[in-house]
């Protein structure tokens, strides 16, 4: 059985960013389903006792969607930090390792042009889904990618470093329908350092990360 993994931060550290109402919404309610829908729905299948990871590579219809949509916010959690009193410093461009700092310049010329493209992605994504920053293990590099729904990159043979959720019950309870204003506040509040590792993870394990990254979020129960 899943259990709803634990907030990385205290509810009430996002005081300019993410209310302690929308905490409780999204994490204790939406993000909760999805645990305890993936709970049912596995009971009596092949999936029973699998790894989250297994289950989202392998499964389709209710079963991928609630798996994914799991991991997905888990991811999600981690990408965010508060500004203060915090070991990781949201939005401190000094906690970004020198190894992605290189990779964003590289691949989108600065920071401030990936921080508008990656903007300009989630603002126009149509509907409810997701948007990433990923390291593609075909081509090597970096890549901004959309994700609709519960789709999530790592069925395309991409490890996610950096994600933002643009489901409306993200950010409602806190700016209705600005959705831009949201993803400024996001972005302000980036967790560089967990970025970063995930970026060290993806160049030396691969894929491997993404298992890794869910196993210890979700271990396998004794």
């Amino acid at each position: 059985m899943f259990k709803l993994r634990n907030l990385p931060n205290p509810v009430d550290a996002f005081k300019d960013f993410y209310s302690e109402e929308a905490f409780a919404y999204h994490h204790g309610k939406h993000h909760q389903a999805y645990v305890t829908n993936l709970n049912n729905l596995i009971k009596g299948t092949e999936f029973e006792n699998a790894k989250l990871y297994d289950i989202i590579e392998k499964s389709s219809g209710g079963l991928f969607n609630n798996a994914a949509q799991i991991y997905n916010h888990d991811f999600f959690w981690d990408c965010f930090a508060p500004l203060e009193g915090s070991k990781n410093k949201g939005g401190c461009f000094g906690c970004m390792s020198s190894e992605l700092k290189k990779a964003i310049e590289s691949k989108f010329g600065s920071i401030e042009k990936f921080k508008e493209e990656f903007i300009k992605a989630a603002s126009t994504l149509f509907g409810s889904g997701w948007t990433w920053l990923v390291y593609n293990l075909e081509s090597k590099s970096l890549e901004i990618v959309q994700t609709s729904n519960a789709q999530t990159p790592i069925k395309e043979h991409k490890v996610p470093l950096l994600v933002v959720d643009v489901w409306e019950h993200s950010y409602y309870i806190d700016y209705k329908n600005l959705r831009p204003t949201y993803l400024e506040k996001f972005f302000n509040h980036i967790n560089w350092a967990f970025v970063s590792q995930a970026y060290e993870w993806a160049l030396k394990n691969g894929k491997g990360t993404v298992a890794f990254y869910i196993d210890s979020i979700h271990p396998e129960e004794k």
